[in-house]
């Protein structure tokens, strides 16, 4: 679904077609079964389900029981949370039951989740990601080939896989692998084992383009692999709405989202690019003090800009172009629970026709 100007880096030169996507969060699979469908009718390219209150493969499973076309997504699931032997089996059934339509999208989640929501180890984060993928091929692999199962790391080690428990070669071949990553390590490690970048909802364009891809291309590089057929995923923050209350309410919302990420050390480094350091500390020092609903005060004009994209309906699908266009091979309009992806037609259409008459 993503083509790229040929001869060049696909992700420093405008690709001839971007797929977008409907990207959800804290949504069912119920509720996801009701929006599936008009998901393919609407004519977008894939759809995107990220791990909160629900389990994506859950709910991806009855996504791709439900559409013919439309590719499903994590973006993402919680590796850590799991084990490589369990997210292999699962990506394969899905991978089966889309008929190749499958993407797994990972990510490592926060120590404090990791240690004390799921109760499992955490160390040495980028290590242990890089491990947790190589680990998941390799089970792929035993799947395929029959060869016996022999991989031992210092954080996984499989080494059992009998008849019984092995699914045979699946006839669509293993889906793609995409990996989350703000940090350095774990930026440079997608780069090295994963087929495409997951880049944050609040990933800036200079962030991408100072921080993320030089990364990316030296995690590439150490795998003696170029950029080409690389996939880079944006989940933008869309500020709009067709009435002043649905603009309000959206304002809203986008200012908590970039207010709880502003205040995590993780992403201190995406604000200081943009010059927001000061706004980092103050959103920091009122999380330490638990003054949460104060923060969202301190996105103005200037922040809300930074972080999202903010305009009429009619305008988000150029602005959209304009900012990600000559970077992403994927974009997916972030929404949370309620929102339907027919809110999102005037936003797709206008980046197809922006995307249309780009030379």
């Amino acid at each position: 679904m993503t083509a790229t100007a040929q001869g060049t880096d696909p992700l420093t030169h405008f690709g001839t077609e971007i797929a977008l996507g409907y990207h959800t969060v804290a949504i069912s699979p119920t509720e996801l079964a009701a929006v599936a469908a008009d998901v393919e009718e609407l004519g977008i390219d894939s759809l995107w389900m990220a791990e909160t209150k629900h389990d994506p493969f859950v709910g991806l499973a009855v996504a791709a029981a439900l559409t013919s076309r439309v590719s499903v997504n994590t973006g993402l699931a919680v590796a850590f949370a799991r084990n490589p032997m369990t997210v292999a089996v699962a990506a394969n059934d899905l991978q089966l039951l889309s008929g190749g339509r499958f993407g797994l999208g990972l990510g490592s989640q926060m120590k404090t989740h990791i240690t004390r929501r799921f109760g499992m180890p955490w160390s040495n984060p980028a290590a242990r990601m890089r491990e947790f993928v190589l680990a998941v091929r390799a089970i792929w692999r035993a799947f395929e080939t029959g060869e016996r199962l022999r991989f031992r790391g210092e954080f996984y080690r499989h080494t059992l896989m009998d008849p019984f428990f092995d699914p045979g070669p699946n006839p669509h071949g293993n889906p793609p692998i995409m990996l989350a990553g703000v940090g350095e390590l774990m930026t440079a490690v997608a780069g090295e084992v994963a087929d495409g970048y997951l880049a944050h909802t609040i990933a800036t364009r200079r962030y991408l383009e100072s921080t993320a891809l030089p990364l990316l291309r030296r995690g590439r590089a150490a795998a003696g692999r170029t950029m080409e057929g690389f996939a880079l995923h944006v989940t933008p923050i869309v500020v709009t709405g067709a009435t002043e209350e649905e603009f309000a309410a959206s304002v809203r919302f986008a200012k908590e989202q970039i207010a709880k990420y502003a205040a995590i050390p993780t992403y201190s480094g995406i604000l200081e690019g943009e010059g927001l350091g000061a706004v980092r500390d103050e959103m920091q020092l009122l999380a330490a003090q638990g003054r949460w609903t104060e923060m969202p005060a301190l996105v103005d004009d200037t922040v809300l800009d930074a972080f999202a994209v903010v305009g009429e309906p009619a305008e988000i699908g150029v602005k959209l172009q304009q900012r990600f266009g000559h970077l992403a091979t994927s974009i997916a309009l972030y929404q949370y629970s309620g929102g339907s992806p027919r809110d999102l037609v005037p936003a797709y259409s206008r980046f197809r026709a922006a995307q249309a008459a780009r030379p």
